[in-house]
């Protein structure tokens, strides 16, 4: 009897529709930022945008989009130097712009400034308290590429990281940040280990292989578990600061579409299908979306 044929690790960077029709340093550029798959920078504008909705504070909605696909795309520029020679050996990864040869380091290094020039006209349209706290993100950032080489859970960092929205959202609309906007931060964080986690499932084998650690690898076949533990933690913590918000069951209420999208995901979750797990960490797209829809039932009401 043959052996079952593993199934095929999901591309990273796929050359395909416009992107493919692109001149090969333009789209060198435009796959090394992820220009080509929104999911990331929606991953990252929904925590800001829960506070700012939370606190029904809208100017600042637009501002964190386009600062959310700038500084996604300076981040992941980041990423790829930092892991050139990483992504070269893992499948999904190795057609990446830097491995591939489409983009040099140096010519990365310049896009990633420019990137950071858009977060800056950003940055600017902020108060001086929470420019402060935008700033003190990029030491979290910087550290992110590194931390799959010290941590079995860089996908905590990461948390950190992309739930930076909330205190900066919060700080702008409230200028200070108390129990709501805390318990808002900590249930974004639980909820990004979550879909990376998912995400991660992608990588199990190629990771083990080079040495990189995730929390996929950690939790062994205890991967459905663990992302539901941290689902249902970031269920009850948003639970915690909309009740801070509103103390009523009803705008708590708000929060059960989203709770029944994210048991889904658990119940759809198979660790080792690296496509079923990717359209699973993609889902996360609508999942933001309605806790979204949540926080501004609760900000407007209130």
């Amino acid at each position: 009897m043959s052996e079952p044929v593993p199934p095929a690790a999901v591309p990273d960077t796929e050359h395909r529709g416009l992107v493919a029709r692109l001149p090969p340093t333009v789209r060198g550029l435009v796959l090394l930022a992820r220009l080509d798959r929104p999911i990331g920078w929606w991953l990252l504008f929904w925590p800001g945008a829960w506070a700012s909705a939370l606190n029904a504070d809208w100017r600042l909605i637009p501002w964190l989009l386009l600062g959310s696909v700038a500084m996604r795309g300076a981040g992941c520029v980041w990423n790829d130097l930092i892991d050139r020679d990483l992504d070269a050996k893992v499948a999904r990864t190795a057609a990446r712009p830097i491995p591939a040869g489409l983009v040099s380091p140096r010519g990365a290094l310049a896009w990633m400034v420019a990137l950071c020039l858009v977060g800056l006209a950003v940055l600017m349209q902020l108060s001086p308290r929470a420019a402060a706290v935008a700033v003190a993100s990029l030491g979290l950032v910087a550290a992110y590429p590194f931390m799959k080489r010290i941590t079995w859970w860089p996908q905590a960092w990461l948390g950190l990281v992309f739930s930076w929205g909330v205190p900066v959202a919060w700080v702008q609309a409230t200028g200070g940040f108390g129990a709501a906007g805390l318990l808002l931060y900590l249930g974004s964080i639980a909820w990004v280990v979550g879909y990376d986690t998912i995400y991660a499932c992608q990588d199990r084998e190629d990771d083990a292989l080079v040495g990189v650690r995730s929390s996929a690898l950690a939790l062994g076949p205890r991967v459905r578990g663990g992302v539901a533990v941290c689902y249902a933690l970031a269920a009850a913590l948003w639970a915690g600061a909309v009740w801070q918000v509103r103390p009523d069951w009803l705008a708590v209420a708000a929060l059960v579409p989203v709770g029944v999208q994210l048991g889904a995901q658990v119940a759809r979750l198979r660790p080792d299908d690296p496509a079923g797990a990717l359209s699973l960490f993609r889902s996360n797209r609508f999942a933001g979306l309605l806790v979204f829809l949540a926080c501004a039932a609760v900000g407007a009401a209130g």
